[in-house]
């Protein structure tokens, strides 16, 4: 068994508990959600190149993080730093995240928020809406095609925005892009955890122009890399632990903004 298998047969028990304890009619009546969302895509076409900068105390590979973790300060923090949107793991068996700290994070700043989450029933949906997350997660090695496409109608018809993760490059041969707006490429492999930055150029070489790409895990705080990412048209990336383990994290976003943008007014050099 892999560790995204590990992980899905959790998700699975864990949604059956919930919907179980508390109903999607009562996630409805929460205000968030009745709440406009903020659309995801227009905030990750920003120069020098989008971050979302992610909340996270704990993930498989690594274990624990952050110990100290204020989420409403981190989330000003990253506000601060120059993050144009906000990832918060909320996965609590393997990550140790929660919707009370995607609540706690809607509460305390005006950004697009993601919901990061093995999202596999459209309960899921309904509570991401319901705890203040402007955009989900569809992880395509974890869903059939059609339960991919049905999660991403139901996500479209409640406001919310899609990020649609692929890591193997023939995972792309199930997307419709004419749907997909916003296409991530994990540098991870889900059932190895093993990183490869490079992985990501390869893949959006396959993909539509018209996509916001988003390359996600393993970047660290290398402004040579996240440089290298936007000259050869990345969009946004998706950084969580280089920052969470920061003893600042907004001064680490807002210092590796600084130096990608340095990098990037500086000419290429020719080599030969």
């Amino acid at each position: 068994m892999t560790i995204l298998d590990a992980i899905l047969n959790d998700t699975r028990a864990l949604v059956a508990h919930r919907k179980a304890t508390i109903p999607a009619r009562q996630l409805m009546d929460r205000p968030f959600f009745h709440s406009p969302t903020l659309p995801l895509a227009p905030a990750l076409r920003h120069d020098p190149i989008a971050v979302i900068a992610e909340i996270k105390r704990a993930s498989p590979s690594r274990g624990l993080i952050r110990a100290d973790f204020p989420v409403r300060e981190l989330a000003n923090q990253y506000k601060h730093g120059g993050a144009r949107a906000i990832s918060v793991l909320t996965e609590p068996i393997h990550f140790q995240g929660s919707l009370d700290n995607l609540a706690l994070v809607r509460q305390t700043v005006d950004l697009p928020l993601l919901r990061k989450d093995f999202i596999i029933d459209p309960y899921q949906l309904i509570e991401a809406r319901a705890y203040g997350a402007d955009a989900v997660l569809l992880i395509a090695a974890a869903l059939e095609a059609s339960r991919l496409y049905d999660l991403h109608a139901a996500a479209t018809e409640l406001g919310l925005s899609c990020l649609v993760e692929v890591y193997d490059p023939r995972e792309l041969e199930r997307i419709d892009f004419d749907q997909v707006q916003i296409l991530g490429v994990n540098n991870r492999d889900l059932r190895t955890f093993e990183v490869d930055v490079e992985h990501s150029l390869r893949t959006f070489a396959m993909a539509p122009d018209h996509v916001v790409r988003v390359s996600e895990s393993g970047l660290g705080e290398s402004a040579d890399t996240l440089a290298h990412l936007r000259r050869h048209g990345i969009d946004a990336v998706l950084i969580g632990e280089a920052f969470m383990r920061a003893p600042h994290p907004g001064a680490a976003l807002a210092d590796l903004m600084e130096q990608t943008r340095r990098r990037l007014d500086q000419p290429l050099r020719l080599v030969g």
